[in-house]
């Protein structure tokens, strides 16, 4: 519903550090998608990202996903269940093309806290890759892990590490801090 919002704080796996704090806010709902304002602390201009209504990705500012990113949920949830995804990325601005493909399986139920509160959550393990379209030799791996809470539809918790020529390119993770609902 538009004014549900969900701020996150991204931190640096790695180091520890804080590297961001994001809320998120429902601007609009249609049939076909959720769209979202995200305001990152510090920077004075919002970003924008549309989801279908399973929270896969359809574009975030240049970016075009076709039919979707892919990392969203397949409800109803239950432990074990699995499904794949294949999807083009494109970014007309910058010339970039790549082919993303993945599975994510429910993998557990259960309940996390995050200074935000307690909920239970259906975890989600995701594994894809992307290929550069015009260079298929670069190639980059990503697991993403999530959290799920039905209660506010949305992610509590995500981490993501990223993989390139099989060596470690980014571990982060991004928390619930705060959410409402309009």
């Amino acid at each position: 519903m538009p004014g549900d919002h969900w701020t996150y704080e991204t931190r640096d796996e790695i180091t520890g550090d804080v590297k961001a704090t994001a809320t998120n806010v429902v601007t609009e709902v249609t049939a076909a998608a959720i769209s979202l304002r995200v305001n990152i602390v510090g920077k004075p201009n919002a970003g924008y990202v549309t989801y279908d209504h399973s929270w896969n990705a359809l574009n975030s500012g240049d970016w075009r996903y076709t039919p979707n990113d892919g990392t969203g949920v397949r409800l109803p949830l239950a432990v074990g269940k699995k499904w794949t995804f294949q999807s083009a990325n494109s970014n007309s601005t910058q010339g970039l093309s790549f082919k993303r493909s993945g599975t994510s399986m429910v993998t557990a139920q259960e309940s996390i806290t995050t200074s935000a509160g307690t909920f239970d959550t259906f975890k989600i393990e995701t594994s894809y890759s992307m290929r550069n379209a015009n260079d298929p030799t670069k190639k980059f791996d990503f697991k993403l892990v999530t959290w799920y809470a039905p209660a506010i539809n949305h992610w509590v918790k995500r981490i993501s590490t990223t993989r390139s020529v099989g060596n470690l390119r980014d571990n982060s993770s991004v928390e619930l801090v705060e959410y409402g609902r309009k």
